[in-house]
């Protein structure tokens, strides 16, 4: 049996239904969504070349698409360097286990590197278990918590 090949490649203009059809599904697995504007808004902004926007790769298993990485840079207080976050990760359930995670994170791990920000950091939801088995793989787990303004 042939291993599927994954590829990243950047987000274009004529993904925007497949980009939509798996940012909706992210969004409903941290039971959440956002109104049209927000969709319209986030894909121009990772079309857009304004540095403070962030950026957007899919991966493709064998040319089917697969999973999306949303990520940006920015400063932070603590470097003089940037710092990338890496705000949205998802993966299609078909294609979970294949490596498709590991391959978007790599090629964010990859853009920051070649942007002179080796700081990569993101966050998730305590129950996400699936990806967190991941996460534990190829990050640490810091002993920050969240908040958020009420």
């Amino acid at each position: 049996m042939c291993a599927a090949t994954i590829s990243i490649r950047p987000l274009q203009a004529q993904d925007r239904p497949v980009w939509a059809e798996m940012w909706q599904a992210y969004l409903a697995f941290y039971e959440t969504s956002v109104p049209q504007a927000v969709y319209d808004s986030t894909f121009a902004r990772l079309l857009g070349d304004d540095p403070q926007d962030f950026s957007g790769l899919i991966a493709e298993v064998d040319g089917a698409p697969a999973g999306l990485v949303h990520f940006l840079f920015h400063r932070h207080a603590w470097k003089i360097e940037n710092v990338c976050y890496l705000q949205d990760l998802f993966a299609r359930p078909e294609f979970r286990g294949t490596g498709v995670g590991r391959a978007l994170i790599q090629a964010v791990y990859d853009v920051a590197d070649a942007n002179g920000t080796p700081a990569v950091y993101w966050l998730t939801q305590d129950f996400n278990t699936t990806a967190r088995r991941l996460y534990d793989r190829i990050g640490v787990k810091t002993p920050f918590i969240r908040y958020n303004r009420p």
